[in-house]
């Protein structure tokens, strides 16, 4: 199987803030619910994971962000076998912002995930819910 088989969809869109709650209740309020709340620990960065139909945004607090309009930081896209990706986008010779393969404790079992860096240098994150 390869990179174009083993991607099933978008996981998240990834935007980052420096009003967090403000940004929970802007979506909210265009009818994103929210699924999960949780705290990336190492960083004391608050996350919410909101979701409306199939789209589910990532927003994530942190202490500076870039004022120009339209930053996005980052989309995930799903794959089905984590490991065969990190091998088949480095046998691709793109890019990767990690060395090896990450863990987040998000969801139920948590998540496994790299990021490549697209031509624009966009941050394109490949994660496997556990």
């Amino acid at each position: 199987m390869g990179i174009k088989e083993n991607i099933t969809g978008l996981q998240h869109i990834g935007i980052p803030t420096e009003r967090f709650q403000t940004t929970v209740k802007f979506y909210e309020s265009l009818g994103f619910c929210e699924l999960l709340r949780t705290e990336v620990s190492e960083y004391h960065q608050p996350v919410s994971f909101l979701k409306n139909g199939s789209l589910i945004m990532e927003v994530y607090g942190c202490e500076k962000t870039s004022s120009e309009v339209g930053v996005i930081d980052h989309f995930a896209l799903d794959v089905s076998d984590i490991d065969a990706a990190f091998e088949d986008i480095k046998e691709m010779g793109l890019g990767l912002q990690e060395d090896k393969i990450g863990f987040l404790p998000f969801w139920e079992n948590g998540i496994r995930y790299f990021t490549a860096i697209g031509p624009n240098g966009e941050k394109v994150e490949f994660c496997q819910r556990l």
